[in-house]
């Protein structure tokens, strides 16, 4: 039997059940982290750390969720303050870096994932973030302005945007475009 995640959050805050809150975070480190990893241009290392702080910040205000959203879109929230905490510490990661040209790596015909990796990398951090919690994670547009803590009109044009960019970074990849 699978519990959900309502089942999982009663069972942490009944008891401390450690294995209930172990559960969530099996579901949840992989997308986490991938979000991490986007952000950070793909520093994984730091994506980890950030990732287990993320989950440690989660255990210890576990109580503050109200669940008038997804448990996904709070913990998205939590590890998009994280990276914002270390964005704003870090000159290569800041916030406003972004009208920057990706360092493309079309001259090596590698396959889609890696050159979709170097056009996010060329994102404002803002797009970026968009884009991967929409189109990676599948978030709605609302629950991507909860987790950004924007208006939803400003994730939509960052969405927007994104996709924009992305398209003339990946000329060869329009074919591959779903939505």
């Amino acid at each position: 039997m699978s519990f959900t995640d309502a089942d999982l959050i009663a069972r942490v805050l009944s008891s401390e059940d450690q294995h209930a809150f172990g559960e969530l975070v099996r579901r949840y480190q992989s997308p986490v982290r991938a979000f991490l990893v986007r952000l950070t241009r793909g520093d994984a290392h730091l994506a980890d750390d950030l990732a287990q702080e993320t989950f440690v910040k989660a255990w210890r205000k576990l109580q503050t969720y109200r669940g008038s959203a997804k448990f996904s879109t709070w913990l998205f929230g939590i590890a998009y303050n994280e990276f914002r905490t270390v964005a704003r510490q870090r000159k290569e990661l800041a916030l406003e870096d972004a009208d920057e040209p990706a360092k493309s790596a079309a001259d090596s015909r590698s396959d889609l994932r890696l050159d979709l990796t170097e056009a996010l990398k060329g994102l404002h951090s803002s797009e970026r973030s968009a884009i991967v919690l929409c189109c990676q994670n599948g978030l709605t547009h609302e629950e991507a302005a909860q987790v950004l803590d924007c208006p939803l009109g400003t994730v939509k044009t960052n969405v927007l945007r994104g996709k924009e960019k992305l398209r003339r970074r990946l000329p060869d990849y329009q074919h591959y475009e779903s939505a």
